[in-house]
């Protein structure tokens, strides 16, 4: 499986608020978007989010994102290296992605940019 990076998870109480200090600090634009009642800004390696109270105390259970290049090949690996897959693989806008559980018990999202598979 080949790893390409990681990204990591901050939930906060106000997008808007946290966005121009993570775009400094990144050096870059962020990139918005909404996902089942959570607002999200990529910029750089982070990804923060903000939402409904219920929707985050899901997502911070979720220590980082790893984009892979292939995810199917992650969820191969993850099974065969005792990892339990938790969701997925699944299509999502931008690629594919899977949440697992390492055997000592972190919770990780992985994903692609293979769209349209």
């Amino acid at each position: 499986m080949e790893i390409l990076g990681a990204t990591l998870r901050i939930c906060v109480d106000d997008l808007e608020a946290s966005v121009p200090f993570y775009e400094r600090l990144a050096g870059g634009q962020a990139l918005r978007f909404d996902r089942g009642g959570v607002s999200v800004a990529a910029v750089g390696c982070f990804l923060l989010m903000s939402g409904p109270a219920a929707e985050l105390d899901v997502l911070r259970k979720v220590t980082a994102t790893i984009a892979v290049k292939d995810v199917e090949e992650a969820h191969r690996v993850l099974s065969d290296s005792g990892a339990r897959i938790l969701a997925g693989p699944v299509a999502t806008p931008v690629g594919r992605n899977l949440i697992a559980m390492h055997p000592d018990g972190a919770v990780y999202e992985y994903v692609d940019r293979r769209a349209g598979e």
